[in-house]
């Protein structure tokens, strides 16, 4: 038999290798998916032990991301607010779009302040990537909660961290291009703030281990922050 006689049209066969490439990644997505779920269940489930013990009100400010969120005193920065704090150290944009059904929309927020991209592009993530991710963020909750105002705080330029500024600075442009499309989002500057005079991170906005927040560097953040959380 003619073995170029039995062979399936060009199509059919990109077609194929194309859907064998998606069915065996999908394990891969799902394995991933499993592993930010286990790695921070303990986490979610205090959070969740609060509620029941103290129930946040609805319809207020809610500050979720990674540690520069779970360090952030809101009460002192926000004395006369009520505002949620469900940070968690150490994620990335994509936990908390993971589980936003547990800790941002059962509080049906008039806002959501989010700060997260630090970690992800610290793992390996590409700017497009941690994009695509608050994309997907911003969505999951707009179908559960269209009018709810959602502030990202740029990611931070620090001093641990300076050999990644460039990569930062691409993954705050993409954010920011897409946040101008829709007057329900905000983007919160504060690269050029954080800055001294010399261009790189100042020294006294963060603690010794020159990534994460001192009091000085709360008091800018709350500073820039503040005029975005106006009712």
């Amino acid at each position: 038999m003619n073995r170029q006689a039995t062979r399936k049209p060009l199509g059919i066969r990109v077609v194929t290798f194309i859907a064998t490439i998606f069915f065996l990644t999908l394990p891969i997505l799902s394995i991933a998916q499993d592993a930010r779920e286990n790695r921070w269940e303990a986490t979610i489930r205090k959070f969740a032990e609060q509620d029941r013990a103290d129930p946040p009100p609805k319809g207020e400010v809610l500050f979720i991301g990674s540690s520069s969120i779970r360090n952030w005193d809101l009460k002192k920065s926000f004395p006369h607010d009520n505002f949620i704090n469900r940070g968690f150290g150490g994620s990335e944009i994509a936990d908390s779009t993971t589980f936003a059904d547990r800790i941002a929309l059962p509080y049906k927020p008039r806002a959501i302040v989010m700060y997260a991209g630090d970690n992800d592009i610290f793992r390996g993530k590409t700017p497009k990537e941690v994009s695509d991710d608050f994309d997907s963020f911003v969505k999951l909750i707009h179908a559960s909660a269209p009018e709810t105002r959602i502030v990202f705080i740029a990611i931070k330029p620090s001093i641990a961290r300076w050999s990644l500024v460039d990569k930062v600075r691409e993954a705050n442009e993409l954010i920011q291009s897409n946040i101008r499309k829709d007057a329900r989002l905000a983007y919160v500057d504060i690269d050029k703030p954080m800055l001294g005079d010399d261009g790189r991170p100042r020294e006294d906005l963060f603690v010794k281990d020159g990534l994460h927040l001192s009091e000085a560097g709360y008091e800018l953040w709350t500073f820039l922050v503040k005029p975005h959380l106006a009712k």
